[in-house]
């Protein structure tokens, strides 16, 4: 007889299956990958499509090979960390690097953890620290959007927005002589700018989240939190020193926070269980990835900051368990 552990009562139906929240997700993520197409032209096609059928291939192995359990990528979480990973990279990243990204992020990330639902850590931002940190020179070579969108080769390249206030603060520039060269805050909105693929037009993502929104794939609070968030650290910080620090709508639209807030720090598995812990755990979202940008090495601090609220979670999730029903209160 085969056993079934029943979680305890109440127990609610939904109309949202893995499966259906999976593809929801996936097009939600398509007005980004198309600007992205656009922009950067078939090298960021190219680099999606590795990403993505490296992703689906290295879970159906591993889950049949190493966990001996059917393969289950038809459900699509195996696309979402492709198209996540191919999301946090450089289009002109050379393709066998991304295949590699590919596999750690499947196999390190979640295969190793148990698969889908057991993994501690997102797994597309596991796969983006290890390029980072295996290639640093290929990671952090940004094309520029390109005249010519069909070449198969990005001759351009540039910094991101972020690298270059990191890269001239550092160098001992003044704030107002680099504002004179950074990109128009309507480009940074749209997508003209370099980065990766994901990073580069907030107007998508933003698009992508609010279908998710609307459809109740995701809540608002991780979101709202973290977006808040930086934009009240930072505009603290403007208002202290706006020498030295930019203002918020900047660190609003540039880099990967519109992608992190909406798509990645989202995750759930990976973001807690309670309304009041997806609360804490944007705001952390959003201290960390200020504190990254403004004090550490890196320019950007989306993922990392992600990535270390996600080994809090399971504290935040005991910090904030849900009412009990039918427990008696003592005392």
């Amino acid at each position: 007889m085969k056993l079934i552990t029943v979680s305890g009562s109440p127990h609610l139906h939904g109309d949202l299956s893995v499966r259906k929240i999976m593809w929801g997700v996936i097009f939600a993520m398509l007005p980004a990958m198309l600007v992205s197409i656009w922009y950067f032209g078939i090298s960021a096609l190219n680099t999606t499509l590795v990403a993505v059928a490296t992703c689906v291939a290295a879970e159906y192995l591993m889950k049949k090979y190493l966990l001996n359990e059917d393969p289950s990528v038809s459900d699509g979480s195996a696309i979402i960390t492709g198209m996540l990973l191919s999301f946090n990279v450089p289009s002109s990243l050379p393709w066998w690097q991304t295949m590699l990204g590919g596999i750690f992020a499947i196999g390190v990330a979640k295969i190793a953890f148990g698969g889908l639902g057991k993994n501690l850590f997102n797994p597309a931002l596991v796969g983006r620290i290890f390029l980072l940190i295996s290639f640093p020179v290929n990671m952090t070579t940004w094309p520029v959007p390109l005249s010519n969108r069909w070449v198969l080769v990005d001759a351009l390249t540039g910094p991101t927005p972020l690298g270059q206030l990191k890269e001239g603060l550092a160098n001992g520039e003044t704030l107002a002589a680099l504002k004179l060269h950074l990109p128009a805050y309507q480009d940074m909105f749209m997508g003209q700018i370099g980065g990766s693929l994901g990073e580069v037009s907030a107007i998508a993502i933003i698009l992508g989240g609010l279908y998710m929104l609307y459809r109740g794939i995701i809540t608002w609070h991780i979101p709202a939190a973290y977006l808040l968030t930086v934009a009240a650290f930072t505009g603290i910080l403007y208002m202290i020193d706006p020498t030295h620090f930019i203002d918020p709508i900047f660190h609003l639209l540039a880099g990967g926070l519109m992608l992190g807030a909406f798509f990645m720090a989202t995750d759930m598995v990976t973001s807690p269980m309670t309304h009041k812990g997806m609360l804490v755990f944007g705001v952390g979202c959003g201290v960390l990835t200020v504190a990254i940008r403004n004090w550490g090495v890196y320019p950007e601090g989306v993922s990392f900051a992600i990535l270390i609220m996600n080994a809090f979670v399971p504290l935040i999730n005991k910090g904030f368990k849900p009412k009990r029903f039918g427990e008696v209160a003592h005392g």
